[in-house]
């Protein structure tokens, strides 16, 4: 096992590249778009992958990995169980926040946001765009709920792989998008002694303000 002293002395020195205000976007989504074309084209694992973090109405936090399913002007775009623990929360407390790691190119994107559901036929058009086995988990997973086992998960998707076989697979009700719709996005480029380019765009009376951030 890794002691605390020799997790304490991991370090990397970052040296890549460097964050400046005259070589960025206007707005965050294009130069979220710049990265993450970046990232693809540098072949960086699952560049998609992204933490989302919510909270109740309590203010008691949860964060888990889930994947960027689309972007355009209004914002970041993921799909889910509208019964799981991350839907739960956002019905209560409709803000989230979302961070990408890129470590390839020694990058971070934060944003902070407003949630608002995706439209039934957005949401619609990429359920039937999935894999088949993926449409048919939708159904088969009661996502967050307790099981008695994995043979139950199995089984039941067994069961609906019959029920549907050589027929489209409706949605499920219960499954669909959420829209992240920033307010705040952070671009964060990792630089030697630790003194780290940060950019913060920030929504002021409808428009963008970009601010550097002490590292």
């Amino acid at each position: 096992m890794t002691s605390i002293r020799s997790i304490a002395d991991l370090r990397v020195n970052y040296s890549r590249q460097q964050l400046l205000e005259t070589d960025v976007a206007s707005d965050p989504i294009h130069q979220f778009q710049r990265w993450f074309d970046q990232a693809v084209e540098s072949e960086v694992p699952e560049p998609n992958a992204m933490t989302l973090a919510t909270a109740t109405k309590t203010g008691i936090p949860s964060a888990r990995i889930v994947l960027l399913k689309g972007l355009d002007e209004q914002g970041f775009v993921f799909y889910t169980n509208y019964e799981s623990r991350k839907a739960q929360d956002l019905a209560e407390n409709p803000q989230a926040a979302l961070v990408f790691l890129w470590h390839e190119l020694e990058r971070q994107v934060r944003v902070e946001g407003a949630i608002e559901k995706v439209s039934d036929a957005e949401t619609t058009a990429y359920f039937h765009s999935r894999p088949l086995s993926s449409q048919i988990g939708a159904w088969a997973s009661e996502q967050s709920r307790v099981i008695p086992d994995r043979e139950v998960l199995e089984q039941s998707y067994l069961s609906l792989e019959a029920k549907y076989k050589d027929q489209e697979i409706p949605r499920p009700p219960h499954w669909g998008g959420y829209r992240v719709k920033p307010y705040q996005v952070e671009f964060w480029q990792g630089r030697p002694s630790r003194l780290h380019d940060r950019l913060r765009y920030r929504l002021v009376a409808h428009e963008w303000v970009i601010e550097r951030l002490a590292p």
